[in-house]
């Protein structure tokens, strides 16, 4: 909760940095994603089902979030502007259904209380999530901010308040 509270704060404090790169919320959100990952790892690690249940589904929940964000409106404009639907955008999608299939073997380990199987299966989504976001940042998202330069302010905005709704607690 702690941490929706300042993913919150951070996108009321720094709309104009955000609007300065169209993917500086992707950026901040794959941080926020790692943070959940870590904490859900260590309640696995400590054997504290009652806790590790819900930091899981936060985890998963956030990542979904961001998937489809990228999927439904990041890529689609990516591809519009550059004509690539064959490219990095497709391997992008491709990696996003490998870690989907790894946090449903994660959410198996823990619905069984399998805490090595967990570990497991947990270090290779981080290995698999690090070496993506790596993509992204390094790659990907440059090319969406340049290749979508002139949509930055509107696509920024979408990107951001689809992120911030999802780290926002529902009522």
């Amino acid at each position: 909760m702690e941490r929706r509270r300042e993913w919150a704060h951070y996108l009321e404090s720094n709309t104009l940095i955000l609007m300065s790169s169209l993917t500086e919320p992707l950026h901040r959100h794959h941080k926020h994603c790692d943070e959940l990952f870590a904490d859900a790892e260590a309640a696995v690690a400590a054997r504290d089902w009652e806790r590790a249940g819900p930091l899981v589904a936060d985890f998963q929940k956030e990542l979904e979030a961001h998937f489809r964000t990228e999927e439904e409106v990041l890529f689609p404009a990516f591809e519009a502007s550059t004509g690539m639907v064959g490219g990095p955008t497709q391997m992008m999608r491709f990696e996003h259904a490998q870690m989907r299939d790894l946090m449903d073997q994660m959410q198996v380990a823990l619905c069984g209380c399998h805490g090595e199987n967990f570990a497991g299966v947990a270090e290779t989504l981080l290995i698999l999530m690090q070496q993506h976001n790596m993509k992204e940042e390094n790659i990907l998202y440059p090319m969406c901010d340049r290749s979508l330069s002139a949509q930055a302010g509107s696509l920024g905005v979408e990107l951001s308040g689809r992120l911030d709704a999802a780290c926002l607690p529902v009522n």
